[in-house]
């Protein structure tokens, strides 16, 4: 993987749980790593849905390899979030496919 082609900053966030003095559980997403990625690709689709035409962002982004990365996890990227979809390895843990969807719009 060439450091040249990693030209986006990327932040891995995971959801960490906690309890309030109530005894309530809180989640919060949490910043795991802020690191370089390639972006692969970009498109929108537009569906139609009961409630009328939606649009869907995906995005598939190249990264050196992170440990532990799951679809429980997130992608932060131009102050956009994204679930991620799948991720694979690229080679033997040299680096990291990761397919997102934009949430929101």
């Amino acid at each position: 993987m060439r450091a040249g082609k990693l030209d986006r900053e990327i932040t891995i966030e995971g959801v960490s749980t906690a309890i309030d003095e109530y005894g309530n559980t809180i989640d919060a997403w949490m910043p795991r790593a802020t690191m370089r990625a390639q972006l692969v690709t970009a498109s929108t689709e537009e569906f139609q849905r009961a409630y009328g035409a939606s649009g869907e962002t995906a995005i598939v982004f190249r990264t050196r390899w992170l440990d532990g990365v799951t679809v429980a996890d997130r992608v932060t990227y131009e102050g956009a979030h994204h679930n991620i979809v799948e991720t694979k390895e690229i080679g033997r843990r040299r680096g990291l496919e990761i397919r997102t969807k934009r949430i929101g719009a």
